[in-house]
């Protein structure tokens, strides 16, 4: 047992020294030379420092440590099955405000409506009417093959207009590439986690993909890539990094600083989630004039922290045809009611509040705060915002602890907010997983058991924190609801494993 413990403790170790190595890099500093003269004083404080600023904004004194990752610790986090619902009444997908039951898709609409408020004040914060507009430009053109199939590469920047802030200077960076042989235009899955152009060297230090500590598909997999391109499909990759910086000290730069014009955020604003999904959604801007392109087959993908940002953007616009969310966990799939891994405090902490609306802080604070609140007191939860995207295509992905999707991710209270969310799918003429829709009992299936019936999915692989296993089961599994005709005589396993 010893042995165990010591052996799970290294693993952490590890694990924090390939996120330290990893770790996102500083926010481009200000050209103070262009700020606007007039202006109030840029601030470009650290993370500490805007952080702290933000629990000033809210008059919160401290705030609760989130459960450490270490089960070694005192401070472990919970895995205990018996004590890991302490708030079990989710809120009812299907209930408006005043009590009366949602039965159609027009009160789906004012219910839909209720549930983005309490999503954009609360917990991801609001995207400003204001936002400046965003120019593509191709910059580059290549011809080569993927999978042995002739392609297209375009590199792409999305300049955003900062003429009224030339300080902070955004442009966001997209790669599209497409089959060169296609009848017409195809589906295209945007991916979150920049790559190349194809026959372009990786970038150094980390290959594009996913975030740090994400390990790489199954080796027996193609890459999500060369089976996209296979099947008939295009694939495009954003830079989530271009658009806002993973971390608190960006907070006045990114687009989020462009326009508060590099002064501090106020508790609604919007945290890097939300910012990350609007750029993606100004990428499907792009797409939709792109000819080589069926813009009403577009996805989202993301694993980690950028399968929360998949999630929210597959939310929040409903242009989005399919999401494939990876390994999302606390912020995403994860249910903020559940006590189990990581919790809501580890979102308010410093290492990741930047996610979230500012006002998100109040779930984390210490009782020593007047009106503290906690998990319980959101007024949403992940069900809700899987909820947003039906009646559109939701794949819902995970791996096994023992290969390194952490037991943290809380497997369990995903599938729980999966089948929370099925009474939504089923208003809007969409087949759910075919479960009951009692998320108190109902248990995953076993791993690499998919539910891929209906609308909305969900499977277990058995690989780590990536969602590279599951890609030749969403392919065809989206194929199927989309009505595109496979390209290619690659295996089909939609079936298998049911």
């Amino acid at each position: 047992m010893k042995r165990v413990l010591s052996i799970g403790a290294a693993l952490i170790v590890a694990a924090g020294a390939v996120l330290a190595q990893f770790a996102p890099p500083p926010p481009v500093p200000l050209d103070m030379s262009k700020v606007p003269a007039g202006s109030p004083e840029p601030k470009t404080w650290t993370t500490a420092e805007d952080h702290q600023n933000m629990k000033e904004q809210l008059g919160i004194t401290a705030l609760r440590p989130g459960p450490n990752g270490n089960e070694q610790a005192a401070n472990h986090a919970n895995y205990d099955e018996s004590l890991a619902n302490p708030f079990p009444d989710l809120p009812d997908v299907l209930t408006l405000k005043n009590g009366k039951k949602v039965t159609s898709p027009g009160l789906w609409r004012q219910r839909r409506a209720e549930i983005l408020e309490d999503f954009d004040r609360e917990v991801l914060g609001r995207v400003p009417k204001n936002v400046p507009k965003v120019t593509w430009t191709v910059t580059r053109t290549v011809e080569q093959r993927v999978a042995n199939h002739p392609v297209v590469g375009k590199q792409l920047v999305g300049r955003v207009d900062n003429s009224a802030y030339p300080a902070i200077d955004v442009a966001i960076q997209m790669t599209l590439v497409t089959p060169a042989d296609a009848k017409g235009p195809v589906p295209v899955m945007i991916m979150f986690g920049m790559r190349g152009l194809p026959g372009d060297p990786p970038p150094p230090g980390r290959a594009g993909g996913p975030p740090p500590g994400v390990t790489p598909p199954a080796a027996s997999d193609p890459p999500a890539t060369e089976q996209l391109i296979a099947d008939g499909w295009g694939y495009a990759s954003i830079s989530p990094a271009s658009i806002q910086a993973d971390n608190g000290a960006g907070l006045t730069r990114g687009i989020i600083g462009l326009v508060n014009k590099a002064q501090p955020r106020q508790p609604d604003d919007w945290g890097a989630l939300r910012a990350w999904a609007w750029g993606a959604s100004r990428g499907l801007d792009y797409l939709e004039t792109d000819k080589a392109v069926d813009a009403t087959k577009v996805g989202i993908e993301g694993v980690s922290r950028y399968g929360k940002a998949a999630l929210v953007t597959m939310a929040y616009d409903t242009r989005f045809a399919v999401v494939l969310v990876g390994s999302s966990g606390e912020g995403g799939a994860k249910l903020h009611r559940r006590n189990w891994g990581e919790a809501v405090e580890n979102l308010t902490g410093s290492g990741e509040y930047h996610w979230m609306a500012g006002n998100f802080l109040k779930y984390g604070a210490s009782a020593a705060t007047s009106g503290s609140k906690n998990a319980g007191d959101i007024p949403v939860d992940a069900h809700e915002l899987i909820a947003l995207c039906a009646p559109r295509l939701t794949f819902i992905s995970y791996g096994v602890p023992e290969k390194g999707d952490a037991k943290w991710l809380d497997h369990q209270g995903s599938f729980m907010a999966a089948i929370a969310a099925q009474p939504a799918f089923r208003l809007l003429g969409a087949k759910d997983l075919g479960r009951s829709d009692d998320y108190k009992t109902e248990k995953m299936p076993p791993v690499n058991v998919a539910l891929l019936d209906g609308h909305l999915a969900w499977r277990q692989h058995d690989g780590g924190h990536t969602d590279g296993p599951n890609w030749k089961y969403f392919i065809p599994w989206a194929d199927r609801f989309l009505k595109h005709k496979r390209q290619s005589l690659i295996p089909n396993p939609e079936t298998a494993n049911r």
